[in-house]
């Protein structure tokens, strides 16, 4: 039979030997060992090959803006109020040009589906939303990207940001998010979002509890209209951080409830490590959703990049392998099991967590696969390995070949 494309000796999770991927018409058509063919082909040289990383947690919109803004605190208060200052200039084009870098960088590390927040209010009004759906069109053919109109800014104490999310669930914006921490009603705030949610059937996705105090935390009143609209599956949270600060019985009573209503979570580990625990003069806290324990107790979770050069994380390049390898090194993981586990935060879990069919390298699948320089999942985390190369529905969107070490 004739293939489009054969990627040889490729490695696949659980299987200790190599085989031959093959591609037809955008389709995996064949997986095996040594499959017959002199067609085109691409040699994976034993690295393994997987359906791409998944970035459940990005602001695209707010990138590569450290030039604007000053840092002196380190402080949640200070990135957003800096950001909220820079972003009442930002344009259609600026928004896009700087988003098209970060995108570009991560496709090159092997990401292929990504959710994206935009903030849609007075200040953003739809400059940054026009800029990310010209973006999603732009790069389909490598990535798909999806756009969460997000209020950041707090919404009870300026309704104009309802009619601004609203309208943006009209002109394409794919699910609808809020921060109840900015907001001087909280619980009003969730249901508010929960309410345009519902009307336009789509996901939710919550920034929560971003902070070290474990009192007051905003996870009840998410459970609580999760449960009552029927939502389980639909709803996500970020950053939690409040969890990091709870006695562990609690933690495994809020991971138990958020199981049973169906509400995944990310942690942010660049950020998050970032910003908290600013207030401690040594013997800084972690202040990291502790995700391991969640995860154990039934609760889905991811983790993503969240922000890159900017107030909130004045680093980063967009790279999933890496975000996944200090997710394991902060949250002293050792064992096999638990890197692979790392692993499918930043792959299976996370695209769980965004919706749509399951990704996988089966026979009859899309043609979406990267290679990365690894014998497996576990080794994949703990050396951050570099990707080598992606295609998308059969076609090759990047190549970054193996380095040469020139001997004298």
């Amino acid at each position: 039979m004739a293939f489009d494309l054969t990627i040889r000796e490729a490695r696949l999770a659980g299987r200790p030997d190599t085989v031959d991927i093959a591609f037809t018409g955008g389709r995996i058509a064949a997986i095996a060992p040594d499959l017959p063919g002199d067609g085109p082909a691409f040699t994976a040289g034993g690295a393994l090959a997987f359906p791409g990383f998944v970035d459940s947690h990005i602001h695209l919109d707010k990138a590569g803006i450290l030039d604007r803004c000053s840092i002196c605190e380190g402080t949640l208060a200070e990135a957003v109020r800096e950001t909220a200052r820079a972003k009442a200039g930002f344009t259609s084009e600026d928004v896009y040009a700087r988003a098209s870098r970060v995108l570009e960088q991560a496709i090159l590390h092997g990401t292929n589906r990504m959710r994206s927040f935009v903030e849609v209010d007075p200040r953003a009004g739809f400059r940054s939303l026009e800029a990310l759906l010209q973006l999603k069109r732009d790069y389909a053919f490598a990535i798909d990207l999806e756009i969460c109109a997000f209020a950041q800014e707090g919404l009870t104490q300026e309704m104009e940001t309802y009619g601004m999310l609203e309208a943006a669930l009209q002109q394409g914006a794919d699910l609808v998010g809020g921060c109840p921490y900015t907001d001087p009603k909280p619980a009003e705030h969730v249901r508010l979002i929960f309410d345009l949610a519902q009307t336009f059937g789509v996901a939710v996705d919550f920034h929560l509890d971003f902070d070290l105090d474990p009192q007051n935390s905003g996870l009840p009143a998410v459970i609580r209209e999760t449960r009552a609209r029927g939502y389980g599956g639909r709803v996500s949270i970020g950053h939690v951080t409040k969890l990091a600060a709870m006695a562990p019985e609690d933690v495994v009573t809020y991971a138990r409830q958020l199981a049973d209503a169906g509400i995944a979570l990310t942690v942010l580990p660049a950020t998050d490590l970032f910003l908290m625990g600013r207030g401690a003069d040594r013997l800084v806290p972690r202040g990291l959703a502790p995700a391991a324990l969640l995860r154990a107790n039934g609760v889905l979770t991811t983790a993503a990049s969240n922000n890159i050069l900017n107030p909130f994380t004045p680093f980063g390049d967009a790279s999933l392998g890496r975000m996944a390898n200090l997710y394991a090194n902060v949250a002293q993981l050792a064992r096999d099991e638990d890197m692979a586990a790392a692993f499918d935060m930043v792959t299976a879990d996370a695209a769980r967590l965004m919706g749509g069919p399951p990704r996988a390298l089966v026979e009859g699948a899309p043609a979406d696969l990267v290679l990365i320089d690894a014998p497996d999942p576990a080794m994949a985390v703990r050396q951050a390995a570099p990707v080598l190369a992606g295609w998308k529905a059969g076609r090759q969107t990047f190549i970054r070949p193996r380095p040469t070490l020139l001997r004298p």
